[in-house]
């Protein structure tokens, strides 16, 4: 075939789209940017200060560089697994099935605490310790088939596997076994048993996973009716698992994405707390009010759908300035939350939380 003459495999593709016969798969998308631009659009109770936000893009920027933030961060800290293979995923899906709802009332020397290596570990560092504490001492926890084993995986084994060295029992333990069951069931019914199975389905597509997740998964279809009537789609834990698996991995084998960006901010009570310090965010007086007072604001209400979807937005605002800034930046959402939450434990581990997070008890965040 000459330059001049048409690829007649080219013609009959044009041919076929022309006539609508072509059937081409959409590119996946997670819609909860679209979920949470409606929400910030709508919503009366929470905004987002531009010009603060702008400040707060350059200065998260400049200390991400200084501390040159990146996926190998994540791997830095000494209770996150080091190996790079089928056994850490499975890690890190239990790790993630379980990382919600640490935050206790109590003083730091009563609240649940696990103690492991030497060191007592709160909030999320101690879920990550007592997985590590219980796979040394020989509990399978992070096997989908011992998940299914009501003989050995109860109530009573997760007393143990998560025993805290206070009096305070880790919060919600009853749902988090009911976490692992379904999540047994369903890798059992839908992907033989496997994690990595499930990994495979979502062929390298961040936002196929995350979309695998909600739908195979209640435990991980975080999505709220908003007042008006639309359903929002927050998806916090199924999207940190998918960063967990990147940041861990490095991008490679397991953890390689070909549409990684696609994952935004993870909607908690930390990130909306060091945006409303950083000024980037701002609640009316009521939301204020509570958040001071630690008052509970209810899972699903119009307040914490607002303030966990303006903080997607914010950040996602953020990561468009930086980007504007300085175009050659590798920055994504993933990056930001990861700094955003690290800093904000550095103040509380140092005693200078600027103001409280809000107390919200459930199992998304």
């Amino acid at each position: 075939m000459s330059d001049d003459e048409a690829d007649p495999e080219l013609l009959e593709l044009l041919r076929q789209h022309l006539q609508g016969k072509l059937d081409i798969e959409p590119e996946p998308e997670t819609g909860v940017l679209s979920s949470v631009e409606h929400v910030y659009d709508s919503c009366i109770d929470v905004a987002i200060d531009m010009r603060a936000s702008k400040s707060a893009a350059e200065y998260i920027y400049s200390q991400m560089q200084e501390r040159s933030y990146s996926t190998a961060t994540w791997a830095e800290h000494e209770l996150h697994p080091k190996t790079k293979d089928e056994s850490t995923v499975n890690f890190i899906f239990t790790m993630d099935l379980l990382n919600f709802s640490f935050w206790s009332e109590l003083p730091d020397d009563e609240r649940f605490a696990i103690e492991y290596r030497g060191k007592r570990w709160t909030g999320y560092w101690s879920l990550v310790a007592a997985i590590q504490r219980a796979l040394k001492d020989g509990i399978p926890i992070t096997d989908p088939h011992y998940w299914r084993n009501e003989d050995e995986c109860n109530l009573e084994s997760l007393k143990h596997v998560f025993r805290s060295c206070t009096d305070e029992e880790m919060p919600l333990l009853q749902e988090r076994l009911d976490c692992l069951r379904e999540a047994g069931q369903v890798l059992y019914e839908f992907y033989d048993g496997s994690i990595t199975n499930l990994l495979d389905a979502a062929d390298g597509s961040a936002a196929r996973l995350v979309n695998l997740l909600a739908q195979d998964f209640d435990c991980f279809r975080d999505e709220h009716r908003f007042e008006d009537g639309k359903m929002i789609r927050l998806l916090k834990r199924a999207q940190i698992l998918v960063a967990d698996l990147w940041a861990c991995f490095n991008g490679e084998s397991y953890g390689e994405f070909y549409d990684i960006d696609k994952i935004t901010m993870f909607a908690d009570y930390r990130i909306p707390q060091i945006l409303i310090s950083l000024g980037a965010l701002y609640c009316c007086p009521g939301i204020a009010a509570a958040i001071k007072d630690k008052k509970l604001i209810e899972s699903g209400s119009s307040w914490e759908i607002q303030l966990r979807s303006c903080s997607i937005w914010c950040v996602e605002l953020i990561r468009r300035e930086i980007k504007r800034q300085h175009p050659e930046a590798h920055v994504n959402a993933i990056l930001i939350d990861f700094f955003l939450y690290d800093s904000v434990k550095e103040m509380e581990a140092a005693g200078k939380e600027p103001i409280p997070h809000h107390r919200t008890r459930s199992i998304w965040y």
